[in-house]
């Protein structure tokens, strides 16, 4: 499911990661999320990270599927809260 609206506030936020101010929005790479052959996971699994964190975490020098998984989910729980905190902000 396609979220141009949510893309656009994930990239506004800083790299989840490290902190850099220009991320972009990085999309799960778990079959959970739907996630599959050619197939994008939903907007809905998407999290800001810089272009090399990106890079880093997509080939999985960041650790294994499993770990990257797990950390997926972790960050994705703290993006939300930052979501949430900039609708707030905005109101």
């Amino acid at each position: 499911m396609r979220n141009h609206k949510r893309l656009a506030a994930i990239r506004k936020l800083p790299c989840i990661r490290c902190g850099n101010p220009h991320s972009q929005a990085a999309h799960s790479n778990s079959a959970k999320h739907g996630k599959g052959r050619g197939i994008k996971a939903s907007d809905e699994f998407t999290i800001p990270l810089c272009h090399s964190c990106h890079f880093q975490f997509d080939t999985f020098q960041l650790g294994n599927r499993v770990e990257s998984e797990e950390m997926f989910d972790q960050w994705l729980v703290r993006v939300e809260r930052m979501l949430v905190m900039e609708d707030r902000e905005v109101f």
